[in-house]
């Protein structure tokens, strides 16, 4: 990654980070059926009490994702790298740095639901390779053949 990108918690609205969020919502939308698409909007982060935050170059945002409360664990959520940042690491990067936030914040274990389809590959094996393994349903989640739940240890 280049030097001159940052990571920080986003504090309140900012229409950047809301866009990309909206463009990530929107992508969820056409990769999974209505009743399997779990995404929620910047709004709805914000009132679940998510942690957002943004990778950014300068002032152009290049990816974004949340941590949500989950017991004495964390939810990631809305993990998503602009189209024309993808490949330069950002989505590994911010991976990294949630957790190391999740750690640090004492979290037990970091959890997400993603697809299951082709188009959620590249996500799988990202969580994959920073050591996230399959689980079985979380929280509200029921089975579904559309979504793969994963589940990262952090004690």
């Amino acid at each position: 990654m280049d030097a001159l990108i940052s990571i920080s918690r986003v504090e309140g609205e900012d229409a950047a980070v809301d866009e990309v969020l909206a463009r990530h919502h929107a992508l969820m939308r056409t990769l999974s059926p209505e009743e399997s698409c779990h995404v929620m909007t910047s709004a709805e982060l914000r009132a679940a009490g998510a942690q957002v935050h943004a990778v950014r170059e300068g002032d152009r945002v290049l990816g974004v994702a949340a941590l949500k409360p989950f017991g004495s664990a964390v939810e990631l959520k809305s993990m998503h790298t602009v189209s024309e940042a993808r490949g330069r690491g950002v989505g590994a990067t911010l991976l990294g740095h949630l957790v190391g936030i999740a750690r640090a914040g004492g979290a037990s274990a970091v959890f997400l639901e993603t697809g299951s389809g082709e188009g959620h590959a590249a996500a799988r094996a990202l969580y994959a390779r920073a050591g996230f393994v399959e689980t079985g349903p979380f929280g509200t989640y029921r089975e579904d053949p559309e979504s793969v739940f994963m589940r990262l240890d952090l004690r």
